[in-house]
């Protein structure tokens, strides 16, 4: 028996979605990228998001928004993906990197704490394998009580006040926990759309903010506007803008980067956007018959829904009891 690995969810309507917009003549960011991004934030109960070139690109660009770089500091878990600690690097910050709980697979809160000092700028919390990370408040709690000791930079850390908390949702799009979605509950949550992803445009990603960057007095119109610039080289307009305008006259503001999404990718991001509680139903029943399939004093699973979270179904990660890595 043959088992594909990872082949991506396409159907004939996201497909003809695609083929319209190749058709329309709008092939980069326009329309349906805008619309994508009304979409992302209404499932995500945020005011707004952004779509990007891909989950990496959205972390970095926060950090770069929130005016993170060399000299400071940024926490993340061990347990990771390479982008949830390259997107550090990239900004000329340091990664410090703490363990998981005993027996977890989720950063511990304990060891975050031991390592903020006062160059400490930002917190990576990762919601691994589609389960919204379960202390955020105990992070945020370490955020509040290290406020003596945060020093900011720049006008929006100075808002905020305290050490920024970020979620690598990349796993993540559309699961929530205690009623709030993915989104909702760090200060900034990033996602990915990868050919892997529960919901892909084959590339992509985005970003999206909760109501304590608005309550800090952080307005939100100003930062997708600084999104937009960092992602287009520091164009004034994109080229929606400069058609809706009826003007192609632009400024470049700042020698920014190029990470947009595109009208194809946010194409297919829709489509499959239209389905995506089918495509849950579907992973939930998945993970149901995996769970029942496992003898429980072998094998060790992750519990992706309770009472008061659920998943995005994205991982099921396994651990072998009683083995280490040189038995296997």
């Amino acid at each position: 028996m043959k088992v594909d690995f990872s082949l991506p969810d396409i159907r004939e309507e996201d497909i003809q979605e695609v083929v319209e917009t190749l058709r329309s003549g709008w092939i980069t960011t326009g329309p349906r990228t805008k619309q994508f991004e009304k979409e992302i934030a209404r499932m995500c109960g945020t005011e707004y998001a952004v779509c990007l070139a891909s989950a990496t690109a959205s972390m970095e660009m926060t950090l770069r928004i929130m005016g993170i770089g060399p000299g400071d500091e940024v926490i993340t878990t061990a347990y990771t993906y390479t982008a949830s600690c390259s997107v550090i690097c990239h900004v000329g910050a340091t990664p410090v990197l703490v363990d998981t709980l005993p027996g977890s697979f989720e950063m511990d809160p304990a060891q975050v704490e031991r390592a903020v000092t006062e160059k400490t700028k930002a917190i990576i919390c990762v919601d691994l394998a589609g389960i919204v990370y379960s202390r955020y408040d105990e992070i945020y709690r370490i955020a509040e009580e290290k406020r003596p000791m945060f020093r900011p930079s720049n006008e929006r850390q100075e808002a905020l006040g305290r050490i920024l908390v970020m979620a690598d949702g990349a796993h993540a799009f559309g699961a929530s926990r205690d009623g709030k979605m993915s989104g909702q509950i760090a200060d900034f949550t990033c996602f990915s759309f990868h050919a892997v992803k529960n919901l892909t445009t084959a590339e992509g990603g985005a970003a999206t903010w909760s109501d304590t960057v608005r309550k800090a007095g952080i307005d939100g119109k100003r930062l997708y506007r600084e999104y937009m610039l960092l992602s287009l080289h520091g164009q004034s307009k994109d080229a929606l803008a400069k058609t809706r305008a009826g003007a192609w006259e632009y400024d470049i503001v700042a020698p920014f980067y190029k990470c947009n999404m595109t009208d194809i990718q946010a194409a297919l991001g829709l489509s499959q956007l239209r389905r995506y509680e089918s495509i849950f139903d579907r992973r939930r029943e998945m993970i149901r018959r995996y769970d029942e399939a496992w003898p429980e004093e072998k094998v060790q699973v992750l519990s992706h829904y309770g009472d008061t979270w659920r998943s995005s179904g994205h991982l099921y990660l396994t651990r072998l009891n009683g083995k280490n890595r040189e038995e296997c």
